[in-house]
């Protein structure tokens, strides 16, 4: 038998490395509220996102002044990395830092490098939050299971984006969001959405009505917490039609979840399926189905078939 996909596909069970997934989320906050206090707002948020890159997540470049500076968190060499576009670096090793220290070590080495910044310090989305410069709490770096997250980012990047080029309409770039902690990709309609309500735990009601002002279909991957405390597939619609939690979504392992209140798809399904990039593909395409169908976008105006590379679309 071949188990090729479960190499490349990697097991990380949420249980396992749930120490490490904290303490990585609250600093991959800490680099993006970066990113977000140096960048002019773009729509829905998308100036804040970080991006897989071939190394783990950077937040590409950012502005200061008449040069930009760039923040990386490398997963292979287990590292936070700063350079800028004048040829100055920093790093430190990852391990053995609690967030308090990280926090305190990345402002201090954008210091070094004449870039002062300052950061709101209250983590956002999550319950209890700790100040950045206080939360000795979170310490714990396991880098095999950051090296198995980072496989999985690459994979389900690889995918999203070429579930993207299947689209003519507004569409996301495939990027990380720091406050879920997932790795999504967006579609539009092209139509406006009801305000949204808010009661994101520690986010602004504006902010999330600024990133829900359209209509949307979004899927993504987290490492899963909450109702589904388990790694994921996800799709959603904003606002949710009639008849979209109803829908037949492939494969037979996804189900619709009444408590997070979008499609849901084990990331272990597709780790163990014979071709993984399938299995999720065709829950990406079904699920988006599911939403443009029952909320009747102009699937003909907003749809194209697959890119492929180097091969110019056919108009």
């Amino acid at each position: 038998m071949n188990h090729a996909p479960h190499v490349h596909w990697p097991e990380l069970p949420t249980a396992a490395w749930r120490d490490t997934y904290a303490t990585l989320h609250l600093w991959t906050q800490i680099v993006g509220k970066i990113r977000l206090v140096r960048s002019p707002w773009l729509n829905h948020s998308w100036h804040v996102a970080l991006y897989v890159s071939a190394r783990g997540l950077t937040t590409s470049p950012i502005p200061d002044g008449n040069r930009t500076f760039q923040i990386d968190l490398d997963f292979i060499d287990h590292a936070l990395r700063i350079t800028t576009s004048d040829g100055a670096q920093r790093q430190f090793a990852l391990p053995g830092h609690s967030v308090a220290s990280f926090y305190a070590g990345v402002i201090a080495a954008l210091a070094e490098l004449g870039i002062d910044v300052a950061i709101d310090e209250t983590p956002n989305e999550l319950p209890d939050p700790i100040r950045f410069s206080q939360d000795s709490r979170h310490a714990s770096y396991d880098p095999d299971a950051t090296g198995r997250f980072f496989q999985i980012l690459v994979n389900v990047d690889r995918v999203l984006k070429q579930f993207r080029t299947g689209f003519l309409g507004k569409a996301s770039p495939v990027h990380f969001f720091w406050g879920s902690f997932d790795l999504a990709v967006t579609r539009f309609s092209g139509r406006r959405a009801p305000r949204h309500p808010g009661g994101v735990p520690h986010l602004s009601d504006d902010v999330a009505s600024e990133a829900y002002s359209h209509e949307v279909s979004s899927a993504g991957f987290w490492p899963g917490s909450g109702a589904v405390d388990y790694p994921a597939f996800y799709c959603y619609a904003y606002p949710e039609p009639a008849g979209f939690r109803t829908a037949q979504v492939r494969p037979d392992a996804a189900f619709f979840s009444e408590a997070l209140g979008e499609f849901i798809l084990p990331y272990d399904a597709v780790r163990t399926a014979a071709n993984p990039d399938q299995a999720l593909l065709g829950f990406l395409h079904s699920s988006y189905e599911a939403a443009a169908n029952a909320a009747q976008w102009d699937r003909d105006a907003l749809e194209c078939a697959p890119g492929k590379p180097g091969v110019v679309r056919q108009i």
